[in-house]
């Protein structure tokens, strides 16, 4: 596969699964977004296959006049196993892609519908495959889909009239159904493409094999260190927060109070809105490892005593134990920093800044002796990019508010601290740019990372269409008349 082709398919094809139970899920990201997944239309389940060969031919010509002008029927274009994909799928998918400044012009109804069709193909497999998605899990998703959508229309009024439903029920309905087959597919997806390694040579060899005008070409790139300081809570304040969470777990046990309703009320985790505030683990689940053993420790409907973390201090209770897996709540509080701190904190940052500056010793240096942040310390504050896991971010690529935080910084120059709310709370930083590098075309040597991920891309990609190819021939698949003439990547016609 060609560089220039190998793009537009990473675009139309999903290779990955967003990140499932905790931050640390590193499957291959897809670039086609979760907001086109959303607006898909639910796909209807249809068991007769007389039924659906009847129904993919007769409703693609049908005609209706709105709003004075001609157009198509919702018809349906195409059938895979239980999933039926309609003409509104892939006007909205079109629509999606427009909206977010992706130009469509070289990019195809036929290879829109080779796309969706892909993604029935994977929640069809799903199902045989007896892949689980729970009711919890996709209840939370659709709750902040529909609070994203309204946000953007304006209105909920304005969201029923957009997917013309009647009533927000009708609407959360098939939403719901429409995120499971979403959830689904992306496990599904996950799942084929997880054992999957490239090796040095192998990477190597496909390198060597593009044509000099198919190199990819990185942008401007820069390589970034930091040292961080966290204001520290005072003893009175940690045993505040402990005598806290041990008369919720007391009001909870011996008065019959709601773990859920307090975890609502009073816990400071930002993730509590989604999933209704439970999460399912495993043991091999991304959280940290103080939550994961609190959660393993415990038997059912059990609340743990509170114990830290980097996030703060938690109670946790496990509501369910299923198999290898626990499903729990908790209530995280923070220990309140005072003023003192904070200024105090800001205060050493600075004076290890000066201290740089006037030579007692280098950023690195200093980033080992006095960095609060384990995950960079030991390499001299030098952060790693989370897509890539290179030490190298490509500017236009770059989170905003952290390229709004070095573009300022010439050459050697050290920023001022900086403020900033983490997920763990608040901290200072020091920034300092340590080396700039301008756009060129992939070199093995020093972009071996970048070039080993999308020779990765490509070789998922081969591995994909092989188990496509083999499972278009076990499954009922019905394409209408007017699409049969598209020049589909997959053998959905069968011939």
């Amino acid at each position: 596969m060609r560089m220039k082709g190998l793009f537009t398919v990473l675009y139309l094809s999903i290779l990955s699964v967003a990140p499932m139970m905790g931050q640390e899920n590193n499957a291959t990201e897809s670039m086609a977004t979760a907001e086109l997944e959303a607006q898909d239309d639910l796909a209807l389940a249809v068991s007769d296959s007389a039924q659906i060969d009847t129904l993919a031919a007769a409703s693609v010509d049908t005609i209706q006049v709105v709003d004075n002008k001609r157009e198509k029927v919702d018809g349906v274009v195409s059938v895979v196993g239980e999933y039926v994909i309609l003409e509104s799928d892939i006007d909205k998918s079109f629509i999606d892609m427009q909206t977010q400044g992706v130009s469509t012009d070289n990019i195809t109804r036929c290879q829109v519908l080779g796309r969706l069709m892909e993604d029935k193909m994977y929640a069809h497999q799903a199902i045989q495959d007896s892949i689980l998605v729970s009711d919890t899990e996709i209840s939370g998703i659709v709750d902040r889909k529909m609070e994203f959508f309204v946000s953007q229309v304006g209105s909920m009024e304005k969201l029923l009239q957009y997917y013309r439903k009647d009533s927000e029920q009708s609407l959360r309905e098939e939403m719901t159904e429409l995120e499971k087959a979403i959830q689904l597919s992306q496990r599904m997806q996950a799942k084929v493409v997880e054992e999957i390694e490239i090796t040095p040579e192998e990477v190597r060899q496909w390198y060597n094999g593009l044509d000099q005008d198919e190199l990819p070409v990185f942008g401007d790139e820069v390589e970034i260190a930091q040292i961080v300081k966290i204001p520290e809570p005072t003893e009175e304040a940690v045993q505040e927060t402990i005598d806290k969470l041990n008369s919720f777990k007391q009001d909870v046990l011996e008065n019959g109070s709601s773990f859920a309703i307090k975890q609502t009320l009073y816990s400071e985790d930002p993730g509590k809105s989604e999933n209704g505030g439970v999460y399912v683990l495993t043991k091999n689940a991304g959280f940290v490892q103080e939550f994961k053993d609190a959660a393993f420790s415990l038997p059912e409907g059990a609340i743990s005593e509170p114990f830290k973390s980097d996030f703060g201090w938690h109670i946790l209770q496990v509501e369910k134990i299923r198999g290898q897996e626990r499903v729990v709540r908790h209530i995280l509080l923070r220990p309140k920093i005072s003023q003192e701190s904070i200024e105090e904190t800001k205060k050493e940052l600075a004076d290890i800044r000066q201290k740089v500056i006037d030579g007692e010793f280098t950023f690195s240096e200093a980033a080992r002796n006095f960095s609060d942040e384990k995950e960079t310390r030991f390499e001299g504050g030098v952060l790693r990019n989370p897509q890539t896991f290179d030490t190298k971010f490509e500017l236009t690529k770059m989170d905003p508010t952290l390229y709004s935080q070095i573009n300022p910084l010439k050459g050697d120059e050290i920023s001022q601290p900086l403020l900033e709310e983490t997920r763990t709370g608040i901290q200072f930083k020091l920034l300092k740019v340590i080396s700039r590098h301008e756009a060129h075309k992939a070199d093995y040597a020093k972009d071996y990372i970048k070039i080993k991920e999308l020779a990765l891309k490509e070789k998922q990609l081969n591995e994909i269409g092989k188990w496509m190819e083999g499972k278009i021939e076990d499954t009922y698949i019905s394409v209408a008349p007017g699409n049969r003439d598209c020049d589909f990547a997959n053998n959905w016609l069968k011939k």
